[in-house]
């Protein structure tokens, strides 16, 4: 079954369905089957239509009219003569349903105060920084000051007041497309040694054009200055697109970095090759060394911890348990929650719950042998920045539960865990901007990054 939509401003037509599979032109019962069998070799999920722009429109009759009737001058064929009108029905009935669960990111407005409603109190959005352009990295000094790292290469410290000073020393970036300053942290003993560590898109020339990659500098802070420079990891190869950096990073109990890395575009030779360091999630030693029981000594670095990943943009450790957290962006549907394990193959492209950018499908598998599955994921992509899980006093109807933050639907997601399983959500904050990071502070708050402009704002109990 083919259906003609538009993307990107522009008609997709694709091809007609070779009825060879079906068994006498006797489809399945249930309308999943059905689609499943006759539909998603072309289409992929069901799930992925509430990411497409519809021409023919996505009323139950407008649907049935389409595939009914179909359209025979651009590729889509007529069903009418092999299924029921109610198996017609159902099929329609069950896209629309899929259609329909985007409308729940549907914010009708921007935000008229700083005070919102949730479904456990009343919460009010106090601003922490200002006049920023996209605060990636947060990290919390000890004396009470946030170190902010702006994309644009920047890095801010931030007074209690608002006040913010310039940090100087920092890496050199190359701020172009998804890439600059990324992600800043702190040194598990950084009141004895000022060290912090920063992620970026590092670059080089080459005959072919500036190369970029995923790369983390460590240099000892003191007051505003960074000095005793040194690139302590650097994910190869270097790769001319612009896109796909990862890039959060998060110290576990043992003193071992954890750094995320992107597979830059090149999903066919990057994420499911462990000679290469990208798409993956790397673990290191404070100094950038590997770490001695890290899964695959013999390539590469001997860095690598996990592997399989797109795009990670949120990373935690839970202190109690040590359990790894991670979010990463899919393609067209597919954004995924996931539980890092050691040695773990994530997947990326071999299995997935999305659909290309150009509405082609990338894999017709949701599921394989030896290849982890996600705690959760969402249809539509929400593109997911960020993420903190809620320890402390401050929020105790929210305590256990992960933050993420959306980029594309500017919104602070809460998830209810059980079991390791996300069991409900709470859309947070609709319409604040494009969430690009959360963390939970010392003092026991939740802060939010959002960019373009950029603000930083901590999360108060309003009643």
């Amino acid at each position: 079954m083919i259906f003609k939509y538009l993307a990107l401003g522009s008609v997709l037509f694709l091809t007609g369905l070779n009825f060879s599979n079906v068994p006498g032109n006797t489809p399945p019962e249930s309308p999943e089957t059905t689609f499943k069998t006759l539909c998603s070799s072309c289409h992929g999920d069901v799930q992925a239509f509430v990411d497409r722009k519809w021409k023919h429109g996505t009323t139950k009759p407008e649907l049935m009219a389409s595939i009914t009737h179909g359209y025979p001058d651009f590729g889509m064929p007529a069903w009418e003569n092999t299924l029921k009108p109610e198996q017609i029905e159902g099929i329609a009935q069950l896209i629309q349903t899929s259609i329909e669960k985007g409308n729940r990111y549907s914010f009708a407005s921007k935000p008229k105060s700083n005070v919102f409603k949730t479904e456990a109190f009343t919460a009010k959005l106090d601003t922490v920084a200002a006049g920023l352009s996209n605060p990636w990295g947060l990290a919390f000094l000890p004396e009470g000051k946030l170190l902010v790292a702006d994309r644009n290469g920047k890095i801010y410290l931030v007074e209690k007041n608002q006040q913010k000073t310039e940090v100087t020393g920092g890496p050199s970036v190359l701020a172009e497309g998804q890439g600059g300053l990324l992600d800043v942290v702190l040194h598990p003993d950084f009141t004895k040694n000022h060290w912090v560590y920063f992620s970026y898109s590092a670059f080089k020339d080459a005959p072919e054009g500036k190369l970029s990659t995923t790369a983390v500098m460590r240099a000892r802070l003191d007051g505003t200055q960074l000095s005793d420079q040194k690139i302590i990891f650097e994910a190869l190869p270097y790769s001319k697109t612009r896109h796909h950096y990862g890039s959060r990073m998060v110290f576990d109990k043992n003193g071992h970095l954890f750094v995320t890395v992107g597979e830059r575009g090149s999903e066919k030779t990057n994420p499911q090759n462990l000679d290469s360091d990208l798409g993956k999630i790397h673990r290191i030693k404070d100094d950038g060394t590997p770490v001695a029981d890290n899964p695959f000594k013999d390539k590469t670095k001997g860095t690598i911890y996990s592997w399989g990943h797109r795009n990670p943009q949120g990373l935690l450790i839970d202190p109690a348990t040590g359990t790894i957290w991670e979010t990463e962006h899919g393609p067209r549907g597919g954004d995924e929650l996931n539980i890092i394990r050691k040695g773990a193959n994530y997947g990326w492209p071999v299995i997935s719950y999305g659909i290309n950018y150009d509405g082609k499908v990338i894999t017709d598998l949701k599921a394989k042998e030896g290849m982890e599955q996600a705690q959760t994921y969402w249809v539509p992509s929400i593109a997911p920045s960020g993420l903190a899980l809620v320890e402390g006093s401050r929020y105790p109807a929210w305590k256990g539960n992960l933050l993420v933050g959306s980029l594309r639907f500017k919104y602070l997601n809460r998830c209810v865990l059980k079991n390791n399983k996300v069991v409900k959500e709470e859309i947070l904050f609709p319409n604040i901007g494009r969430v690009r990071n959360v963390k939970m502070g010392p003092d026991g708050y939740a802060y939010v990054a959002v960019e373009d402009p950029g603000y930083i704002y901590r999360v108060l109990v309003a009643n």
